[in-house]
Protein backbone atom coordinates (compact mmCIF):
# COMPACT_ATOMS: atom_id res chain seq x y z
CA UNK A 1 0.00 0.00 0.00
CA UNK A 2 1.24 3.43 -0.80
CA UNK A 3 2.28 6.04 1.75
CA UNK A 4 0.25 8.95 0.79
CA UNK A 5 1.92 12.24 2.97
CA UNK A 6 -0.64 15.25 3.28
CA UNK A 7 0.89 18.78 4.63
CA UNK A 8 -2.27 20.55 5.55
CA UNK A 9 -3.07 24.52 6.59
CA UNK A 10 -5.78 26.61 7.29
CA UNK A 11 -7.33 26.72 4.00
CA UNK A 12 -8.73 22.99 4.44
CA UNK A 13 -10.27 24.66 7.60
CA UNK A 14 -11.48 27.48 6.22
CA UNK A 15 -14.14 26.17 4.25
CA UNK A 16 -15.78 24.59 7.62
CA UNK A 17 -16.15 28.05 9.15
CA UNK A 18 -12.47 28.36 10.77
CA UNK A 19 -11.01 31.81 10.15
CA UNK A 20 -7.65 32.34 9.92
CA UNK A 21 -5.47 35.34 10.77
CA UNK A 22 -3.11 35.40 7.36
CA UNK A 23 -6.83 35.78 5.56
CA UNK A 24 -6.85 39.47 7.46
CA UNK A 25 -3.75 41.99 7.08
CA UNK A 26 -2.48 39.98 10.28
CA UNK A 27 -5.55 39.89 12.35
CA UNK A 28 -6.70 37.14 14.13
CA UNK A 29 -10.60 37.53 14.87
CA UNK A 30 -9.75 40.69 15.64
CA UNK A 31 -6.52 40.33 17.41
CA UNK A 32 -2.80 40.89 16.88
CA UNK A 33 -1.37 38.12 16.66
CA UNK A 34 1.68 39.07 18.66
CA UNK A 35 -1.05 39.50 21.25
CA UNK A 36 -2.01 36.31 21.26
CA UNK A 37 0.33 34.00 19.82
CA UNK A 38 3.51 34.51 21.24
CA UNK A 39 4.85 33.85 24.51
CA UNK A 40 5.43 37.35 25.14
CA UNK A 41 1.50 37.92 25.08
CA UNK A 42 0.68 35.03 27.62
CA UNK A 43 2.89 36.60 29.97
CA UNK A 44 1.83 40.34 29.54
CA UNK A 45 -1.95 39.57 29.14
CA UNK A 46 -2.73 36.18 30.42
CA UNK A 47 -6.60 36.52 30.84
CA UNK A 48 -6.84 38.14 27.33
CA UNK A 49 -5.11 35.26 25.99
CA UNK A 50 -6.77 32.29 27.48
CA UNK A 51 -10.31 34.41 26.72
CA UNK A 52 -8.86 34.14 23.12
CA UNK A 53 -8.47 30.94 23.13
CA UNK A 54 -11.72 30.02 24.74
CA UNK A 55 -13.70 31.80 21.25
CA UNK A 56 -11.50 29.67 19.32
CA UNK A 57 -12.55 26.52 21.39
CA UNK A 58 -16.06 27.37 21.48
CA UNK A 59 -15.77 27.89 17.61
CA UNK A 60 -15.17 24.77 17.27
CA UNK A 61 -17.92 23.14 18.86
CA UNK A 62 -19.70 25.00 16.20
CA UNK A 63 -18.10 23.53 13.14
CA UNK A 64 -17.80 20.59 11.07
CA UNK A 65 -15.52 18.73 8.82
CA UNK A 66 -16.03 19.37 4.96
CA UNK A 67 -15.98 17.34 1.91
CA UNK A 68 -12.35 17.82 2.13
CA UNK A 69 -11.90 16.50 5.49
CA UNK A 70 -14.25 13.23 4.51
CA UNK A 71 -12.54 12.58 1.40
CA UNK A 72 -8.91 12.83 2.86
CA UNK A 73 -9.76 9.77 5.73
CA UNK A 74 -12.10 7.98 3.26
CA UNK A 75 -8.73 7.66 1.30
CA UNK A 76 -6.94 5.51 4.20
CA UNK A 77 -9.17 2.62 1.98
CA UNK A 78 -6.23 2.40 -1.11
CA UNK A 79 -3.42 4.42 0.41
CA UNK A 80 -1.38 4.27 3.83
CA UNK A 81 -2.63 8.03 4.54
CA UNK A 82 -0.30 10.76 7.23
CA UNK A 83 -1.55 14.09 7.59
CA UNK A 84 0.66 16.44 8.62
CA UNK A 85 -1.21 19.49 9.78
CA UNK A 86 -0.72 23.12 10.52
CA UNK A 87 -3.97 23.04 12.11
CA UNK A 88 -4.89 23.16 15.73
CA UNK A 89 -8.47 22.05 14.92
CA UNK A 90 -9.44 18.25 15.35
CA UNK A 91 -12.00 17.97 12.00
CA UNK A 92 -9.17 15.69 10.56
CA UNK A 93 -9.53 13.66 13.79
CA UNK A 94 -13.71 14.14 13.38
CA UNK A 95 -13.93 13.30 9.65
CA UNK A 96 -12.39 9.72 10.46
CA UNK A 97 -8.33 10.24 9.46
CA UNK A 98 -6.71 7.66 12.00
CA UNK A 99 -3.07 9.24 11.55
CA UNK A 100 -2.65 13.07 12.51
CA UNK A 101 0.81 14.87 13.17
CA UNK A 102 -0.18 18.42 14.72
CA UNK A 103 2.62 21.00 14.40
CA UNK A 104 1.48 23.90 15.82
CA UNK A 105 -0.20 21.77 18.30
CA UNK A 106 -3.77 21.38 19.56
CA UNK A 107 -6.74 23.77 20.50
CA UNK A 108 -8.71 20.86 22.49
CA UNK A 109 -5.52 20.09 24.79
CA UNK A 110 -3.75 21.83 27.52
CA UNK A 111 -0.06 21.73 29.50
CA UNK A 112 1.50 22.61 32.35
CA UNK A 113 3.40 26.44 31.86
CA UNK A 114 6.58 24.48 33.39
CA UNK A 115 6.64 20.98 32.18
CA UNK A 116 6.03 21.35 28.53
CA UNK A 117 4.92 17.07 28.13
CA UNK A 118 2.56 17.51 30.76
CA UNK A 119 -0.44 17.20 28.16
CA UNK A 120 -4.11 17.11 29.09
CA UNK A 121 -7.25 16.76 27.00
CA UNK A 122 -9.38 20.35 27.71
CA UNK A 123 -12.41 20.65 26.23
CA UNK A 124 -13.98 24.02 27.99
CA UNK A 125 -13.00 27.33 28.93
CA UNK A 126 -9.37 27.32 30.22
CA UNK A 127 -8.78 30.09 32.93
CA UNK A 128 -5.96 31.76 35.85
CA UNK A 129 -6.21 29.22 38.26
CA UNK A 130 -6.65 26.06 36.76
CA UNK A 131 -3.08 24.31 37.33
CA UNK A 132 -1.64 20.92 36.33
CA UNK A 133 -0.87 18.74 39.05
CA UNK A 134 2.04 20.07 40.55
CA UNK A 135 0.27 23.50 40.52
CA UNK A 136 1.52 25.75 38.01
CA UNK A 137 -0.60 27.36 36.02
CA UNK A 138 -2.04 25.55 32.30
CA UNK A 139 -1.70 27.32 29.17
CA UNK A 140 -3.56 26.40 25.42
CA UNK A 141 -1.30 23.59 24.03
CA UNK A 142 -0.26 25.59 20.84
CA UNK A 143 2.73 26.43 19.23
CA UNK A 144 3.10 29.61 19.62
CA UNK A 145 5.79 31.88 17.62
CA UNK A 146 9.32 32.13 18.77
CA UNK A 147 8.79 28.64 20.12
CA UNK A 148 9.76 25.25 19.10
CA UNK A 149 7.75 23.14 16.71
CA UNK A 150 8.55 19.75 18.46
CA UNK A 151 6.67 17.47 16.10
CA UNK A 152 9.20 18.83 13.03
CA UNK A 153 11.63 16.17 13.62
CA UNK A 154 8.70 13.42 12.93
CA UNK A 155 7.14 15.21 10.21
CA UNK A 156 10.67 15.59 8.47
CA UNK A 157 10.70 11.47 8.65
CA UNK A 158 7.55 10.85 7.31
CA UNK A 159 8.09 13.29 4.62
CA UNK A 160 11.10 11.10 3.59
CA UNK A 161 9.29 8.15 3.38
CA UNK A 162 6.02 9.24 1.03
CA UNK A 163 5.71 7.76 -2.19
CA UNK A 164 3.03 10.78 -3.07
CA UNK A 165 2.99 13.76 -1.09
CA UNK A 166 -0.42 16.45 -0.99
CA UNK A 167 -0.25 19.60 0.01
CA UNK A 168 -3.50 21.27 0.76
CA UNK A 169 -5.12 24.73 2.17
CA UNK A 170 -1.26 26.41 2.63
CA UNK A 171 0.33 28.86 1.21
CA UNK A 172 3.74 26.68 2.17
CA UNK A 173 4.82 29.83 3.13
CA UNK A 174 5.44 29.48 7.29
CA UNK A 175 8.71 28.14 8.33
CA UNK A 176 9.47 25.56 9.28
CA UNK A 177 6.38 23.46 7.88
CA UNK A 178 7.15 25.00 4.11
CA UNK A 179 10.24 23.07 3.92
CA UNK A 180 8.65 20.03 4.64
CA UNK A 181 8.12 19.45 0.81
CA UNK A 182 12.04 19.60 0.24
CA UNK A 183 12.06 16.23 1.98
CA UNK A 184 10.03 14.18 -0.05
CA UNK A 185 12.52 12.76 -2.88
CA UNK A 186 13.42 14.34 -6.21
CA UNK A 187 10.53 11.46 -7.96
CA UNK A 188 8.01 11.58 -5.25
CA UNK A 189 4.70 13.39 -7.29
CA UNK A 190 3.80 16.38 -5.57
CA UNK A 191 0.23 17.80 -5.54
CA UNK A 192 -0.74 20.66 -4.60
CA UNK A 193 -4.21 22.38 -4.15
CA UNK A 194 -4.82 26.06 -3.41
CA UNK A 195 -7.05 28.63 -5.25
CA UNK A 196 -3.66 30.92 -5.45
CA UNK A 197 -0.73 28.48 -6.30
CA UNK A 198 2.67 29.64 -5.53
CA UNK A 199 5.21 27.25 -5.79
CA UNK A 200 7.60 27.21 -8.42
CA UNK A 201 7.12 25.22 -11.18
CA UNK A 202 8.65 21.32 -11.35
CA UNK A 203 8.53 18.59 -13.31
CA UNK A 204 6.91 16.26 -10.47
CA UNK A 205 4.38 18.67 -9.16
CA UNK A 206 0.90 18.66 -10.14
CA UNK A 207 -1.20 22.21 -9.46
CA UNK A 208 -4.84 22.12 -8.93
CA UNK A 209 -5.78 26.16 -8.63
CA UNK A 210 -8.63 25.41 -6.63
CA UNK A 211 -10.30 25.08 -3.57
CA UNK A 212 -9.41 22.40 -0.84
CA UNK A 213 -12.58 20.80 -1.15
CA UNK A 214 -13.37 20.83 -5.07
CA UNK A 215 -9.48 20.64 -5.73
CA UNK A 216 -9.54 17.25 -3.00
CA UNK A 217 -12.41 15.84 -6.20
CA UNK A 218 -10.15 16.38 -8.73
CA UNK A 219 -7.42 14.47 -6.86
CA UNK A 220 -9.45 11.53 -6.39
CA UNK A 221 -10.37 12.04 -9.73
CA UNK A 222 -6.29 12.03 -10.91
CA UNK A 223 -5.84 9.59 -8.53
CA UNK A 224 -7.82 6.74 -10.57
CA UNK A 225 -6.40 7.31 -13.62
CA UNK A 226 -3.21 6.24 -12.09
Amino acid sequence: MKHLVVLTGAGISAESGIKTFRDADGLWEGHDVMEVATPQGFANNPELVLDFYNQRRKQLHEVQPNSAHLDLAALERDYHVTIITQNVDDLHERAGSSHVIHLHGELLKVRSTKHQNDIKPWTSDLVLGDVCDQGHQLRPHIVWFGEDVPMIEKAIEICEQADLLLIIGTSMQVYPAAGLMNFVSAQTPIYFIDPKPSVASKSNLTVFADTATNGMKKFIDLLKTH
